[in-house]
């Protein structure tokens, strides 16, 4: 089992920039693809981004591509989303998460979430 702690969050105004980032204990997570998910009030939680374990392929929704980029230091254990031109519709709570195989799977290990809120 892998801990997951996120930090990085918090206010920012529409088209301003976070950088979160996601420490991992445990275990070491260059065995897991890492992913980032987000939850906004009222809503379900969604898929933001993945990144498998040699950091050569990555995957985005639709609503993010251009604007945020993951990545991974597995040195550091850490795994980070970079959040650029941030809009009010980001608004969630963010969680990063584990699993063992880039394609299918279920994210078995996640973290407790860090708030982030963007301001119009």
């Amino acid at each position: 089992q892998v801990q997951l702690v996120e930090s990085g969050g918090g206010l920012v105004q529409a088209g301003g920039s976070l950088r979160l980032s996601c420490a991992a204990s445990g275990r070491t997570i260059s065995g897991y693809t890492m992913g980032w998910f987000r939850q906004a009030p009222g809503k379900e939680r969604e898929f933001v981004a993945r990144i498998n374990r040699s950091a050569d392929m990555t995957r985005y929704t639709d609503s993010v591509k251009g604007r945020f980029a993951i990545s991974r230091d597995n040195a550091k254990n850490t795994v980070y989303l970079q959040m650029n031109d941030l809009k009010p519709e980001d608004t969630a709570v963010y969680y990063c998460a584990a699993r063992s195989d880039f394609w299918v799977g279920a994210y078995a290990d996640w973290g407790q979430g860090t708030q982030v809120t963007v301001s119009s």
